[in-house]
């Protein structure tokens, strides 16, 4: 069974700096792609960033791109997002996503985290 599991959530301050990890169990494959969605209220899930395997590619949404950082510790199965500059719009429950692929698929992702609520208040 699949597990990813969100920690690291909270309220902070616009212009702050908060940083969201999930590990993840039950992954069939021994290679598999990471990355982070949110959702807003009244909006639909958006994708936030990706990261592959070996950590050499990396997407962003032009939204978070160059306030957020996602990397990956494959020997404890996690992926961490760091957000600094953190804005009001940035508010959302944010999900862990994965893929049994090495690299992001068409597809991606394949499984979901349950979501770990982050505020930011002006």
């Amino acid at each position: 069974q699949v597990q990813l599991l969100e920690s690291g959530g909270g309220r902070v301050q616009a212009g702050g700096s908060l940083t969201l990890s999930c590990e993840a169990s039950g992954l069939t494959s021994e290679k598999y792609a990471m990355g982070w969605f949110r959702q807003a209220p009244g909006k639909e899930r958006e994708f936030v960033a990706a990261i592959n395997w070996g950590g050499d590619s990396i997407s962003y949404s032009r939204h978070v791109n160059g306030r957020f950082t996602i990397s990956r510790d494959n020997a404890k199965n996690t992926v961490d997002l760091q957000m600094s500059s953190l804005k009001p719009e940035d508010s959302a429950v944010y999900f862990c996503a994965a893929e049994d692929s090495p690299s992001p698929t068409e597809g991606f992702p394949s499984w979901w985290g349950r979501g770990t609520q982050v505020t930011v208040s002006s």
